[in-house]
């Protein structure tokens, strides 16, 4: 059965990609009215609510002690990740919980599914004699489980000390395995005050992109829609407490963030298991800086942490996709390969920047 959805799967992100709006003049009036709309907003001054949820970002960005990404991509601030707790604790054995990674990522689970369900929703991976094995090539099963299953077993030991240490252990390899970006956008959302009939808090990116989605479709056809963002294309003026968004969808590397808009568009109405668009990644837009024409976001799980990007906005303030930075890349990398081991897959990455993704979407706070 695992196999058979799989294939479906595999089989809607091959499918034949919807008419561009340069090719369909239907997509381009739709895109055309959306873009007014959205540039009609951008002529104001930002909601109460969006600095709100641009200051809730910085505060968990600040809590948190992250990574810092400058414009020109490169990571220039190594900060706190998800499994650790700060660097130098100066041997002192009473810690502030705040001050532990994952402690921090299970807060912004718990807001999303509160504290009874959601260790039952956190993935914990394991592979099938890894832990005793010493052969690099020897392939391994998957195993997977739940933290409340490691919980329940944790539990049963007897001795306070070494059960809570087991505790954590299974919270922490429930963090490291269970991607939590979508997590981090609901827990900030929902800090700053908003509630859940106007913006559906969830694990996945893509459950409030396709809302934005659907809320831009009511706007062109003159319907109203509850819900908080609209769809703007992502050269579209950013302000505090938007989202800017790239997919990350291996099937559509080749494809422009035009066709991926136009795919997502045409699946509005369709059963959310059926969206081909799954793999995505939203940050939230905390501050822009007008005199310097750059724009700061805040994401989580980005480099396994809460960070903070800066990103060039062009002369006239609209985002650019073109985060290309000059970081010099891989033509400047004379590092002697190896002969005796295969590349690891990720080496073969030839973007430099950390900024360089595939934007293609601004969700914009209405």
């Amino acid at each position: 059965m695992r196999a058979f959805l799989y294939a479906v799967v595999a089989a809607m992100c091959v499918a034949p990609h919807p008419a561009s709006a340069q090719n369909d003049p239907a997509a381009a009036k739709f895109w055309k009215t959306a873009q007014g709309t959205c540039d009609a907003t951008t002529a104001k001054a930002p909601s109460e609510l969006g600095q709100r949820i641009g200051q809730t970002a910085i505060d968990a960005f600040t809590r948190f002690g992250g990574h810092k990404i400058d414009s020109d991509g490169r990571l220039f601030h190594f900060g706190l990740t998800e499994a650790e707790h700060e660097e130098d604790d100066g041997g002192d054995p009473n810690v502030p919980l705040g001050q532990l990674g994952w402690w921090q990522v299970m807060k912004y689970w718990r807001a999303l599914f509160g504290d009874d369900t959601t260790t039952s929703k956190l993935e914990v991976r394991g592979y099938r004699d890894a832990s005793t094995s010493t052969q690099d090539a020897q392939q391994a099963e998957l195993l997977r489980t739940s933290a409340a299953e490691l919980l329940r077993l944790a539990d049963s030991v007897s001795d306070p000390d070494l059960r809570e240490i087991l505790r954590e252990t299974a919270m922490r390899a429930a963090i490291v395995d269970t991607s939590w970006s979508a997590a981090f956008i609901s827990y900030v959302i929902k800090q700053a005050g908003v509630a859940p009939n106007v913006f559906q808090f969830a694990n996945a990116h893509r459950v409030y992109i396709y809302d934005a989605f659907a809320v831009s479709a009511a706007e062109v056809k003159n319907e109203t829609r509850e819900g908080i963002y609209r769809a703007c294309p992502p050269s579209t003026v950013p302000r505090g407490g938007d989202l800017i968004c790239q997919q990350r969808e291996a099937a559509l590397a080749d494809d422009s963030d035009e066709a991926v808009r136009e795919r997502i568009r045409s699946e509005i109405g369709s059963d959310p298991s059926a969206r081909s668009v799954r793999r995505t990644h939203c940050e939230v837009v905390a501050h822009v800086d007008k005199s310097a024409h750059k724009v700061y976001t805040i994401g989580g799980n980005v480099n396994q942490a809460v960070t903070a990007r800066k990103m060039n906005l062009r002369r006239n303030m609209r985002f650019s996709t073109q985060q290309k930075g000059n970081c010099g890349g891989p033509g400047h990398w004379t590092l002697p390969q190896s002969d005796a081991v295969t590349p690891h897959p990720l080496q073969h990455a030839d973007r430099c920047s950390l900024n360089d993704r595939k934007w293609f979407v601004l969700l914009q706070l209405r």
